[in-house]
C-alpha cells in the first residue's frame, strides 16, 4: 500500500484562534508516537493567524484511518466545538 499524504485546512473563528492552536498542539506528540506516523507538522499562515494546516505523512490509509479514530482526534472535536470556521481535509498521493 502507497504512503499517504494528509493536508488538513483548519481556520479558526478570529476570536478563538488561541483556543484552535492550544488544542492542535495538544495532538502533535501523540500522533507522533502513532504507528504509521512518518510525519505531523503543523503550520500557522503568517498573514492570517487563524489558519492553520497540518501537513501529514503516513506509512498508509488504513493506519491513518486508525488515527482517525484514536480519542485525542474526538477530544480535540469536542474542546473546538463551534470555534472553527471551516475544516478541509485532501488526501494526497506523491507522483513525483
Amino acid at each position: 500500500m502507497a504512503k499517504l499524504t494528509i493536508v488538513a485546512n483548519i481556520i479558526a473563528n478570529t476570536n478563538k484562534v488561541e483556543l484552535v492552536k492550544a488544542e492542535l498542539l495538544k495532538l502533535i506528540e501523540i500522533t507522533r508516537a502513532e504507528e504509521g506516523c512518518i510525519n505531523y507538522d503543523l503550520h500557522q499562515d503568517n498573514e492570517n493567524p487563524a489558519h492553520f494546516v497540518f501537513y501529514e505523512n503516513w506509512e498508509n490509509r488504513e493506519l491513518w484511518q486508525k488515527h482517525m479514530a484514536n480519542n485525542h482526534l474526538s477530544e480535540y472535536m469536542k474542546a473546538t466545538e463551534g470555534a472553527v470556521a471551516e475544516f478541509t481535509l485532501n488526501e494526497m498521493s506523491i507522483i513525483g
